[in-house]
């Protein structure tokens, strides 16, 4: 209820603003925003924040195009957009800042079953054991599912209707992908030996 009232109290359209400077108010009211949460945020929420006439798309390249040469970027995630700090400063900030909670800690064999969970999904135990030739710990994928980077999906329609996995938003937001299509092409990863 108190989010109905604040985005009713705002004033989205601006109309005794200059249009430029209103466009750059829009701008701003978007930076606030990405920069105010964690996770991606849907055009729909964006529009919120802005007059009717505006077009969220060219705001925000708008907003990448100012924060060029940042050591943060606006990067679209999973339907939504998001400010991230830019890959090549990731060394800088292990070094010197607590980001111990946001790891995922995950082993390699984690790894490759999360990959043949994005690849295969919606895939069962029993296609992941399938996949690496060895049973998959429910404790495994109760990590993968605690650490929110897969979910349940459809019941599987074979006997006994088994739970099948799906990766969820987290893991296109941990990896950086905008949607699954952007996961490596198979081929390439054969290519490059880090694939059978």
């Amino acid at each position: 209820m108190a989010k109905d009232r604040s985005a009713s109290d705002l004033d989205r359209e601006l109309s005794d603003v200059p249009p430029e400077q209103r466009r750059r108010e829009w701008m701003r009211r978007i930076e606030a925003v990405l920069f105010a949460t964690a996770s991606p945020v849907p055009p729909e929420e964006l529009a919120r924040v802005v007059g009717a006439g505006a077009v969220i798309d060219l705001l925000i390249e708008d907003l990448a195009a100012d924060l060029e040469g940042r050591s943060f970027e606006v990067a679209k995630v999973g339907g939504g957009w998001m400010l991230r700090t830019r890959a090549v400063y990731a060394p800088v900030i292990k070094a010197a800042a607590d980001v111990g909670d946001q790891l995922l800690g995950l082993s390699e064999f984690d790894i490759a079953v999360l990959a043949a969970v994005a690849y295969h999904q919606p895939v069962t135990r029993e296609g992941l054991k399938d996949i690496f030739g060895k049973e998959i710990s429910r404790d495994l994928i109760g990590r993968l599912y605690a650490a929110d980077l897969i979910a349940t999906g459809p019941r599987s329609p074979r006997r006994g209707a088994p739970y099948t996995f799906v990766t969820t938003e987290r893991f296109l937001v941990a990896f950086g992908l905008e949607t699954l299509r952007d996961l490596p092409d198979r081929e390439q990863l054969a290519d490059a030996g880090l694939m059978e």
